[in-house]
């Protein structure tokens, strides 16, 4: 019997090696926490670390595996974002304080276990998921294992870094206005968003007034959709139930010859927002690709309009305000405490208007469908800042920030529609950068067919940063 590392393995032959036998999942367990302990002064994904219950969980697996049961993760260690909660943990979504222990798991989370998988920890996100950042006061900066002078995008930055960095074969994010997909723009990772109620965010019946969905983190198209799978399904007080869908069995299947939209154009902002020239080179390198695999790719701006914009801002900041009054004693930055305010000023008649609008938002920016079969989009307009690019700053100056590094993904989370982020190469520093394939309603099957048809031709996953957090 051998020990099968988890920076060598991905999510689906870590499974197969402890189902085989080849490895145990403690030995496996073991390997991944140590190496999340010995980069946690460096690196810093976790904000907490299940070693105990980790390492009890991996035996009982073990004793399972001995028993003939199969699961499709038994025994395999992965992470979760800590806005999610686990029985015996606390759940602070990034902020200072002491918060109580959680009395029962999220749905996600009993899915999980209940696919076998051994939670090894919480991962590091920002304070209540607002910024495309992994930092704060309470635990500090969170970095990229490609560069750690760089942030590795947020709020899922945690996860996409221990992912990246090949301390868990894959880990659970969530993405609100992108944060599955820029943190794994910037580590190249394969980061999915998707359909809005795919995978349940119970206890909530939704999360941020529908913007923000779970999604996975994986350095393959096959392991994001084994994940994507295994998580998914409905509680019975879910506000959204959309129709099931098996992700999985659309690796390596034909997508038939596509209608691609590659729109560089950038959504409506209230700041100066422009496209680095260098992504736009990978984004078109992308296209170039998905043309040489038979499909058509034509330039086709998709006009996104003002409406879609304000409809976006209330229903963010009324989230904000509702996950901060959840944690009593939270302390927390002046910009989040300035965002919950907003929060109450934009909860009433503008979040009503804004959730109303999203029909019309849907009838209108679905017609380009009638035309597409997807769109090919930048993730980020710019590569990953410096990790310390926030600090200090103001509200304006943040706001200003952060818009112009990442413009592109957060139409998505209002229309509540799938996106994929698939690795679109690296710039001349040696950044990773993404692009992403966007779809209508449901489209979790076409979009994972067709990204698993890029990382044939691209093969990112072969790509791995240098072990600088050893």
């Amino acid at each position: 019997m051998t020990t099968a590392s988890t920076r060598d393995l991905g999510l689906a032959e870590l499974a197969a090696a402890i189902t085989q036998g080849s490895t145990t999942s403690v030995a496996a367990t073991t390997d991944a926490l140590d190496r999340i302990e010995a980069s946690g002064g460096s690196l810093n994904a976790f904000r907490i670390v299940r070693r105990e219950r980790a390492l009890a969980e991996a035996a009982e697996a073990d004793r399972r595996v001995a028993a003939g049961e199969r699961l499709p993760l038994l025994g395999v260690p992965i992470a979760i974002k800590d806005d999610t909660d686990i029985v015996g943990e606390p759940t602070a979504f990034g902020c200072g304080g002491s918060f109580p222990a959680k009395t029962e798991d999220a749905e996600v989370v009993r899915r999980l276990r209940a696919a076998g998988a051994v939670i090894v920890g919480k991962t590091n996100t920002c304070e209540i998921g607002q910024w495309p950042f992994t930092d704060a006061a309470a635990f500090g900066y969170t970095r990229n294992p490609w560069s750690a002078g760089h942030t590795p995008g947020g709020s899922s930055g945690g996860s996409a870094a221990a992912v990246a960095a090949g301390l868990v074969p894959a880990a659970l994010g969530s993405d609100g206005a992108g944060s599955v997909r820029i943190p794994a723009s910037w580590t190249n990772l394969v980061g999915i968003k998707p359909q809005r109620g795919r995978i349940s965010t119970w206890p909530l019946p939704e999360s941020f007034h529908g913007l923000t969905v779970h999604g996975p983190l994986a350095r393959t198209v096959a392991d994001a959709a084994l994940l994507l799978d295994v998580a998914a399904g409905a509680h019975p007080g879910d506000r959204h139930t959309p129709p099931e869908v098996t992700v999985s069995d659309a690796v390596g299947r034909d997508p038939r010859r596509l209608k691609i939209a590659l729109s560089l154009r950038i959504p409506f902002t209230a700041t100066r927002t422009a496209l680095d020239r260098e992504i736009a080179a990978r984004v078109h390198g992308v296209a170039g690709v998905l043309r040489r695999l038979g499909h058509e790719v034509t330039v086709a701006e998709l006009h996104y309009g003002v409406l879609l914009g304000a409809s976006f801002l209330p229903r963010s900041m009324a989230g904000i305000r509702a996950e901060l009054a959840k944690l009593t004693g939270a302390q927390v930055d002046s910009r989040t405490r300035f965002n919950a305010t907003m929060g109450l000023f934009l909860g009433g008649p503008a979040l009503a208007a804004a959730r109303a609008a999203e029909p019309l938002l849907h009838k209108r920016i679905g017609r380009f469908f009638d035309d597409y079969d997807l769109v090919l989009a930048p993730t980020t307009a710019t590569p990953p800042p410096a990790v310390e690019a926030m600090k200090g700053l103001s509200v304006a100056a943040t706001d200003a920030l952060i818009t112009a590094a990442c413009p592109y993904t957060w139409p998505w989370n209002v229309l509540g529609w799938p996106s994929v982020n698939v690795p679109a190469g690296f710039t001349a520093a040696g950044l990773p950068v993404g692009a992403q394939l966007m779809g209508p309603a449901c489209s979790e099957p076409l979009l994972v067919s067709v990204a698993a048809q890029l990382e044939s031709e691209l093969r990112w996953q072969r790509h791995r940063p240098e072990p600088w957090w050893e």
